[in-house]
């Protein structure tokens, strides 16, 4: 028998009306309250589906403060693009909002009251758990956290198309800069990097994998990494960077160092953005389809049945250029 409105009433001790507008997330309730109904609803197997209420007309795209850069957005603003295009075409509403973890997220979400949540990049745990306390649909893109329904890029493979790259063209000492571990695409590029190391039967060095910080300024984070690799007494004769924006600083560095690039030194980004192509020489990559991504995760909003979990995977390829191919 499937569970009721009024059975969660009974069981929590409030009305049928104060219930209803907790599951719905509408104004007038305290938060106790309504964090307390909902998680009963979900302990009970509550199928929040039905307060969808007909078809999704209304999406919020999130995303998280710190991807709301200069930085983050040649990534993240294709994402954006392809959503907003799939959104188009079934004539749903998209609107963009940064979320801010030290705010209120479940005020954001009943003010903007959007009938289905689509995140995108790396968000905390907490606030994910907030999000899902609303009962609206929500899906991940280019993240993966178990119990979501997520779309994300095979970093893992990525890395390790680079890496294999950089060993098959005869690279002997490889490194790798990489960002916060924390960040689900990046502990997988990582992981991708090290296992092209392992197959090619190579041990993996730790002196020559930098993680570079989450804050500060990540061009001068980047050009001290690249002057340690290059002061070690066997520096690398390779550089895997955990994006573009990342390997473009670093090879700027490299060359002002002195060093052609890529005889003395070969550099891969990941995510082949535009500057990639367009930089001098032009940026070995990894292409990620970043519009796909986007329509990607809304199509499982709008086509996943409520409860299910799905986590869908698309392709990634290596695009070869001078930064990594000395002709």
């Amino acid at each position: 028998m499937s569970v009721t409105i009024r059975m969660i009433a009974e069981q929590t001790g409030r009305s049928i009306g104060t219930v209803s507008r907790a599951l719905k997330n509408q104004d007038g309730l305290g938060e106790d309250t309504r964090a307390l109904i909902v998680a009963a609803a979900r302990d009970m197997g509550y199928d929040f589906g039905n307060l969808r209420g007909g078809r999704i007309r209304r999406i919020a795209f999130l995303l998280h403060a710190q991807h709301s850069t200069l930085l983050s957005s040649p990534f993240y603003l294709p994402v954006l693009n392809g959503a907003e295009e799939a959104c188009r075409k079934q004539g749903i509403a998209l609107s963009l909002l940064t979320v801010n973890p030290a705010e209120p997220v479940a005020e954001l979400i009943r003010l903007h009251q959007p009938d289905a949540i689509l995140c995108a990049g790396f968000f905390e745990a907490e606030v994910l758990a907030a999000l899902r306390a609303s009962g609206k649909p929500m899906v991940l893109v280019d993240m993966r956290l178990a119990g979501y329904t997520s779309a994300n890029a095979d970093h893992r493979l990525g890395g390790y198309l680079a890496t294999r790259h950089l060993v098959e063209t005869g690279r002997k000492r490889i490194a790798m800069l990489s960002g916060p571990l924390s960040h689900y695409s990046i502990q997988e590029r990582m992981r991708g990097f090290r296992k092209a190391l392992y197959d090619a039967r190579r041990l993996a060095d730790p002196d020559l994998e930098i993680i570079l910080p989450s804050v500060g300024d990540r061009d001068l984070a980047v050009r001290e990494a690249v002057a340690a690799l290059l002061a070690m007494t066997q520096r690398p004769d390779a550089l895997f960077c955990y994006n573009d924006t990342t390997a473009l600083v670093a090879m700027r560095a490299c060359l002002e160092a002195g060093l052609k690039v890529p005889h003395d030194i070969a550099i891969v980004g990941f995510d082949d953005i535009s500057a990639a192509g367009a930089a001098v020489p032009p940026l070995s990559s990894i292409s990620v389809d970043k519009e796909a991504l986007g329509v990607a995760g809304v199509e499982l909003l709008t086509q996943t049945d409520p409860g299910q979990v799905l986590e869908k995977v698309l392709d990634v390829r290596l695009v070869v250029r001078e930064s990594s191919h000395d002709d």
